[in-house]
């Protein structure tokens, strides 16, 4: 079972922001639980900032994109072969997603390859359709807004990252096409 740093980071960054405004809520003119609130806030956010700098990172926003394509590399142009998102989001008759990419990374071509490969639904794009990532508050509501990520709370977000295989592909993302290894997102796993 995968227990990522980022995905650890994820729930306490949520946990705590929705525990300083519970604590902010029911607490108010109380001054040690201000100083208590405070921290448990600056903590949450300064969590929440690792996390967005990994959704934000290539490895994610290649396929949390708002466009009709897949993106790839680690300057994000548009996908080889003119791929296009599909129904589905596993792309089209003749270019399925698994017409090419594997249940494993194929380091001798630089395909990557995971379970299931697919785009994420665009409900939970985390760029704009001018090609820059959303604020981070703004990719904090779509992470969170359970009418746009297939109602999971907290702890299902947290079993989400730790189950799913696409997730832990970015942390083990293989080679370019020119044998060079892949970037890593910036937290340890």
């Amino acid at each position: 079972m995968l227990r990522h740093r980022a995905a650890g980071l994820l729930i306490a960054a949520f946990f705590c922001t929705f525990g300083t405004w519970m604590m902010v809520s029911g607490a108010l003119g109380q001054a040690r639980d201000a100083r208590r609130s405070a921290a448990s806030r600056t903590q949450g956010l300064a969590a929440w900032e690792q996390v967005y700098a990994v959704l934000t990172h290539p490895r994610c926003i290649n396929c949390h994109t708002a466009t009709a394509y897949p993106q790839q590399g680690e300057d994000r142009h548009r996908h080889f072969a003119n791929v296009v998102r599909g129904p589905e989001g596993t792309g089209v008759p003749g270019l399925h997603c698994a017409s090419c990419h594997q249940e494993t990374n194929a380091d001798s071509t630089g395909v990557p390859g995971g379970h299931n490969w697919h785009l994420a639904p665009l409900s939970m794009q985390w760029q704009d359709l001018n090609d820059t990532p959303l604020s981070s508050a703004a990719v904090c509501r779509a992470l969170t807004d359970r009418s746009k990520n297939h109602n999971l709370d907290g702890p299902g977000l947290l079993k989400h990252h730790d189950e799913e295989a696409l997730v832990h592909w970015a942390w083990q993302p293989g080679r370019c096409p020119d044998g060079t290894m892949r970037t890593l997102p910036p937290l340890d796993p």
